[in-house]
């Protein structure tokens, strides 16, 4: 783990902060491992996080939903700009195989995403902006519910008005890929767009010895599985980073019986947002082309998901100089553009931010991949978590509403790499 630096820009009172809540972060994190909860179901996780901040004399508001919370933190008449911070709280349907002693109690349920972490990490910011003698600016805290399935939570955020006022909008994300003690940075897209694809194929069946006297559905459905993928090669720019996957196909049970239905899904992802905002019709042709000849009927649902993040070139120059302020030079490292989706990025569809990748990996052993059954992260990289997301708040305050300082011109010639 790289040394942090030591600098006049480091703010005492975190210092005094964090000698007692990094011991308070590792606790908060482990109760919220071993008590995983769905999406939309985040009820205890929810009270827990709202407890600790009115504990702290703050006023957080709950979703309508009655998942969720917001809460805001310093004075209302200072200067700076309102910056918004997100977790994500929602675990995920997977049986956890790590043995800890704080191993999820609920079957079938894990936080195998890195949401507990980032839940305790704001809420450590949370608490540690409330400790500081004054502030030159507001900070919104957004604790969202249900991020793991699509369109998202943030919508909801969104919806009650969360948003409104605020100038810019921070977060970040667990990397097991990443050593602890170091946070990806980069400007422009960083993950991709992920809608799914569910089409349902019908028949009137038939013997396999008469395939000419019906519609043969699995020969339909073969030209879907093959056919799709390889148009799309040829209608979307290569550079968008699109690719089509099928995750299950269903169709019949006799080996000569022509079947009446079957069902086909999968995911589509691509990098460019401008091509997620064509995707759905052009597959609509290509399904309707493929299909036309084979006389089955069918139903395409294509559900469109979230789009790209996109992070915004000020807001990542400024959190990549947080992580120097705060972290060291040496803390920031090149990240490259995921085919995963994340719905932060429909915050960023109202106003510019930036998604962090937080290093996570103890730089020793295998390092596992997200949503595996034994994820498992350094909790070191609480603290890191901590110092990224006070930092950053810091020097977006400094920056102004413009994101370059008090003069209108950037702050560093620092580029996000």
């Amino acid at each position: 783990m790289p040394e942090r630096a030591t600098s006049p820009a480091v703010p005492a009172w975190l210092e005094d902060w964090l000698l007692t809540g990094r011991d308070e972060l590792v606790r908060w994190r482990r109760h919220l491992h071993a008590h995983p909860e769905l999406s939309r179901h985040e009820v205890d996780t929810t009270a827990y996080v709202a407890e600790r901040l009115r504990a702290a004399g703050l006023h957080p508001r709950t979703l309508p939903s009655g998942t969720g919370l917001a809460c805001d933190i310093g004075d209302p008449d200072a200067p700076g700009p309102l910056v918004a911070l997100r977790a994500d709280m929602d675990a995920l349907p997977v049986q956890e195989l790590v043995q800890s002693p704080y191993r999820s109690t609920v079957d079938g349920v894990m936080h195998a995403c890195g949401h507990d972490a980032h839940t305790a990490i704001l809420l450590g910011t949370a608490l540690a902006l409330a400790a500081a003698p004054a502030l030159p600016g507001r900070v919104r805290v957004l604790f969202q519910p249900a991020e793991e399935v699509m369109p998202g939570g943030a919508l909801d955020v969104i919806a009650a008005g969360w948003l409104d006022g605020v100038s810019r909008i921070y977060a970040l994300h667990c990397d097991p890929h990443v050593a602890v003690g170091q946070v990806g940075v980069r400007a422009g897209a960083l993950t991709s767009a992920a809608d799914r694809i569910e089409l349902t194929v019908r028949s009137p069946g038939g013997h396999t010895a008469r395939p000419h006297l019906t519609a043969d559905l699995v020969h339909a459905l073969g030209m879907v599985i093959t056919g799709l993928p390889m148009m799309l090669t040829r209608r979307l720019d290569p550079r968008s980073a699109s690719v089509l996957v099928w995750g299950a196909v269903h169709a019949g049970d006799a080996p000569n019986a022509i079947p009446q239905g079957g069902v086909l899904r999968g995911t589509l992802r691509t990098g460019d947002r401008e091509t997620w905002a064509t995707l759905k019709s052009v597959v609509s042709e290509i399904v309707a082309s493929l299909l036309a000849p084979t006389g089955v009927t069918y139903e395409l649902d294509y559900r469109r998901g979230v789009p790209p993040v996109v992070n915004d070139v000020d807001s990542a120059r400024l959190l990549r100089e947080a992580v120097t302020q705060g972290l060291g030079e040496q803390a920031v490292c090149a990240t490259v553009q995921s085919s995963g989706g994340e719905d932060f990025a429909w915050y960023l569809e109202h106003v510019p931010g930036a998604l962090a990748r937080l290093g996570v990996w103890s730089g020793t052993g295998a390092q596992l991949d997200l949503h595996q059954p034994t994820f498992e992260i350094d909790e070191r990289a609480l603290e890191v978590g901590v110092r990224l997301l006070v930092h950053t708040t810091l020097q977006t305050w400094a920056a102004g509403p413009d994101g370059r300082g008090p003069a209108g011109t950037p702050e560093s010639e620092g580029q996000a790499g």
